[in-house]
């Protein structure tokens, strides 16, 4: 990721805080995980190989920043398979699409890459397996996420999407006996967690995955708040609002009785905030780039919180290969050039 040059500070976010012995607790793990960083490589690497113009479908990740900073390289972001034109390269987000949208891209004669998060396409294949078992699917996560639309449309007719523990309650099945659940990626540990004991509650026999669909990245970010929230006066997140695991930081922050903010730059602190504050938390959303977060704590130095302590829950050292389609295209490309060379 390049650290283009964010935005100045307004005169008006300056200076507002006393001298004191103020501190940011910085926390690890926190900003890009191993999806989101093999999504943007996959953009960088097609426009690299390819040039522009590279179509993707939706945000490849939800951050602001980095869509803006693809989209100036000649990346163009669309909402639907629609908008592309007929026989050119797209790119599928992060969070994964339905069979309709790969059978419009087949309609299309798109030549697509697919940069979907290997966490994603398993909650895709448990999808598929449960429907063809013949069990009712309950789906837990939010019903407008990209991803949520993506799986829902593995088995649609077999699928219904909860929310809350409420929605629970309303679920109705031709076979309570046979029913599954699965859950987005990014949800909350503690949301999913209930609404799991709600379903139980109704459907004893419930079946559920191997290993839960809740990401690594996701859950260690919020294992990281847990552990440091007692410590601090505020959490501040760095992400985009329309970023799922970003918003959870927030709200296990918030159940834990420490205010927190979502926030994409140091531009969207108030002030107000900081008032009588000693020591601030820091973290970011899975597809938050580390170049806010130096804004963000480079903010709270100039205004009086000059320790700066990085505090490690964890290591995370996840790492995932690049699909086939670039793999291949960095190999002819390779190729092309020793042919050259010669």
């Amino acid at each position: 990721m390049s650290t283009t040059a964010v935005e100045p500070l307004a005169d008006s976010q300056r200076a507002i805080a006393s001298p004191g012995h103020k501190g940011v607790l910085l926390l690890k793990p926190r900003g890009f995980c191993a999806g989101v960083v093999r999504a943007i490589d996959i953009v960088k690497i097609a426009l690299d190989t390819f040039g522009a113009p590279i179509y993707v479908r939706r945000e490849i990740v939800h951050n602001r920043y980095v869509v803006s900073e693809l989209a100036e390289k000649g990346a163009i972001f669309v909402h639907e398979i629609e908008e592309v034109p007929e026989g050119q390269r797209v790119i599928y987000s992060a969070h994964g699409v339905s069979p309709a949208v790969r059978e419009m891209s087949k309609a299309r004669r798109l030549k697509v890459i697919d940069a979907t998060c290997p966490l994603v396409t398993k909650v895709h294949i448990e999808a598929m397996k449960f429907a063809k078992e013949g069990y009712s699917l309950v789906l837990i996560g939010h019903r407008d996420h990209d991803e949520i639309e993506g799986t829902l449309g593995e088995a649609p007719d077999a699928t219904q999407v909860v929310s809350n523990v409420a929605e629970v309650e309303a679920l109705e099945v031709p076979d309570p006996n046979r029913v599954a659940y699965l859950t987005q990626t990014t949800l909350s540990l503690d949301e999913a967690r209930d609404i799991i004991h709600a379903l139980k509650m109704r459907f004893p026999n419930i079946v559920g995955p191997h290993s839960q669909d809740i990401c690594y990245a996701t859950e260690n970010r919020q294992v990281a708040v847990r552990n440091v929230a007692h410590k601090a006066d505020l959490v501040l997140v760095v992400g985009s609002t329309n970023s799922s695991n970003s918003n959870r930081l927030v709200e296990v922050s918030r159940n834990l009785g420490t205010m927190g903010y979502l926030i994409d730059n140091s531009r969207a602190i108030a002030p107000s905030w900081l008032e009588g504050v000693q020591n601030v938390a820091v973290t970011a959303g899975a597809s938050a780039p580390e170049v806010l977060v130096e804004d963000v704590v480079n903010y709270l130095r100039q205004n009086g919180f000059a320790n700066v302590e990085e505090v490690e829950v964890m290591p995370e050292n996840v790492r995932f290969g690049l699909p086939p389609e670039i793999v291949q295209a960095i190999g002819s490309a390779s190729g092309a050039q020793s042919v050259q060379v010669r």
